[in-house]
């Protein structure tokens, strides 16, 4: 219930979390199901530290996993148990991945239709640092303006470069981000995109790499807040924190 007389936000959000990839980066161990901390006696894994995040926050009503084919066993003993019971109060489910990550997360927007879901967050399940305050931001700014992202400033100063390693420009780190996730939406209109960049993508030597440029493509702006450096992508071992200082 919202301060002040005003009627409550019947909205309904809900979380996509990006695990369906093959991990080859990390020497073919998915990096998603390595162990990363212990808290309260809990140890989590990378992937359920996101999910724990948002199952926490208070911002979303249902959590979709998008995982490898065949691979439902591996992706629930990588969650607490206390996650998945039938009473738990955000529900889980768990979606077979595409070929790509667009495809991936296609897969888990077609398993949301009938689920009447106004926006939704969709998220790297390799990135473990995801916090409830960067949830707060994000839902409070998309039902401002329909999509939005985390992003960060570049430290390091950009540049071209053509096929030669020979550099053609010299970019002004001051208009170019990071992007990060959660990347969050209106659930109907990044579906919409998401089809009529699936029938591109068909057609066209053409690959969307995410899906703040999937909205952009084909429904508008998208929107940016600030990110946290310390949200970042797990992509090789040394990204790992070191076993011993898990915390």
């Amino acid at each position: 219930m919202t301060s002040g007389g005003q009627a409550p936000d019947r909205s309904r959000s809900a979380a996509v979390v990006v695990a369906a990839g093959a991990s080859k980066r990390m020497g073919g161990i998915k990096k998603e199901y390595r162990p990363f901390s212990v808290i309260d006696s809990e140890a989590r894994t990378v992937i359920a530290a996101s999910v724990i995040a948002f199952a926490d926050s208070g911002e979303v009503d249902l959590i979709v996993v998008v995982i490898p084919a065949q691979g439902e066993n591996d992706a629930r003993m990588a969650l607490p148990s206390r996650l998945l019971t039938p009473d738990a109060p955000v529900p889980v489910l768990f979606v077979p991945g595409g070929a790509s990550r667009r495809q991936s997360v296609h897969n888990a927007l077609n398993a949301l239709e009938g689920k009447d879901i106004t926006y939704v967050y969709i998220h790297d399940g390799a990135r473990p640092w995801l916090t409830g305050d960067l949830i707060t931001r994000l839902s409070a700014e998309v039902r401002r303006v329909q999509a939005v992202i985390p992003v960060t400033p570049l430290v390091e100063t950009p540049k071209g470069i053509d096929a030669s390693g020979s550099i053609t420009k010299h970019l002004r780190r001051t208009t170019i981000v990071s992007a990060q996730t959660p990347q969050v939406f209106v659930f109907r209109e990044i579906l919409t995109a998401h089809e009529r960049a699936a029938e591109k993508e068909a057609t066209e030597a053409i690959e969307y790499t995410d899906d703040a440029e999937v909205w952009g493509a084909f429904i508008g702006p998208v929107h940016t807040i600030p990110g946290s450096p310390s949200n970042k992508k797990i992509t090789f071992p040394e990204d790992l924190p070191p076993q011993g200082t898990l915390s």
